[in-house]
């Protein structure tokens, strides 16, 4: 195995991170968390790492480090609880277990879903149950059913809820694909159920769904209102880093449509790109967007950096522009805008 591919254990320092400084305290959880994502968005100016080493085939190694994050997210989110539950019951208390709960939440989200995104791009059975549970943990298991058989299908096309449309902004586009991504979900589970001809106890959607609802139940029972407060405020912070990635994916870009309105076949002018090596090592490089539409199935070791459409910085940095719309607009508009660039 070449020495580069050592680079993604890298990923394993924000769950570890996170843990250690939980154990010290709640705040200190959440100032990790924070301070690791803007250690990197400031790697991504530096330029000698700007680019990540090419792909080099697919391993166990790298999907060893993928499974790892499983267990090291469960023990993450045991000790959260753990934590959560010694906070008094005041004021204070309260905002201490939304602080971990945001902490944890940024690990859960940057890591946990992204890792779950692509072990459920996996033909493996065991690779898909991971990722199940990992959605799971974060109260959004219907993005099992979204992501593959939803957005692989409409992404950058006004069908697809997860597509940013051009001068939509974050906040405009949040309440928009968290309500499209759930309805759609259930509508293609539906029509899988139809074609199959199966009833809904045959549904995985729906047994996660009240498996979700149940660990809820089973968190406040046992543990209290604050250990439903902390998984709450996690799953909140996760999915918010999943959306906004989303709208940072595709933002402005269209696949044109023919007189029958089929759009075209996905292209690499159809997905925002960036190469960046910290962010690459720590996200599976999934910032190599293009190429991972256009082969669905092609495991992250294997990604390339195609000459599509180029991000202004890696989605560490552009997590931060997406959330202040006028400097949103004003690094990208300019990106659209040039010869050459797809239509949106």
């Amino acid at each position: 195995m070449p020495w580069t591919e050592l680079r993604f254990a890298f990923a394993w320092l924000l769950p570890l991170g996170a843990a250690a400084a939980a154990w010290a305290s709640p705040w200190a959880a959440w100032a990790f968390v924070m301070g690791f994502m803007a250690l990197v968005a400031l790697l991504e100016r530096v330029p000698a790492l700007q680019h990540s080493p090419g792909p080099t085939g697919h391993r166990g190694w790298h999907r060893a480090c993928l499974l790892l994050h499983l267990p090291l997210q469960g023990g993450l989110l045991v000790l959260g609880v753990a934590v959560a539950v010694a906070q008094p019951a005041t004021a204070v208390g309260a905002a201490a277990v939304v602080a971990l709960g945001l902490g944890v939440g940024g690990v859960t989200g940057s890591q946990g879903i992204t890792f779950a995104h692509e072990l459920g791009h996996s033909r493996r059975r065991l690779d898909r149950i991971a990722a199940w549970l990992l959605m799971g943990s974060v109260l959004y298991a219907h993005f099992m059913v979204e992501h593959y058989r939803g957005h692989h299908v409409r992404a950058a096309t006004h069908d697809d809820p997860a597509t940013a449309r051009r001068g939509e902004s974050l906040w405009r586009f949040l309440p928009r694909t968290l309500a499209g991504s759930w309805a759609s979900a259930w509508r293609l589970e539906a029509l899988r159920l139809r074609q199959h001809r199966r009833g809904w106890a045959h549904s995985p959607l729906l047994a996660a769904t009240v498996a979700e609802a149940l660990l809820l139940v089973a968190l406040g029972a046992a543990f209290g209102g604050w250990a439903l407060l902390f998984w709450l405020a996690q799953a909140a912070q996760a999915v918010l880093l999943l959306e906004t990635i989303n709208y940072i994916e595709h933002y402005g870009l269209e696949r044109r449509a023919d007189a029958s309105g089929r759009p075209e076949p996905f292209g690499l002018t159809h997905a925002w790109n960036a190469d960046h090596l910290v962010t690459n090592a720590t996200i599976a490089n999934l910032q190599r967007h293009s190429d991972h539409h256009m082969h669905a199935w092609k495991p992250f070791g294997e990604l390339q950096a195609l000459p599509g459409p180029q991000l202004p910085t890696g989605y560490a940095g552009c997590l931060l522009l997406a959330s202040v719309p006028r400097w949103w607009f004003a690094v990208m508009e300019p990106r659209l805008q040039r010869p050459g660039a797809p239509a949106g």
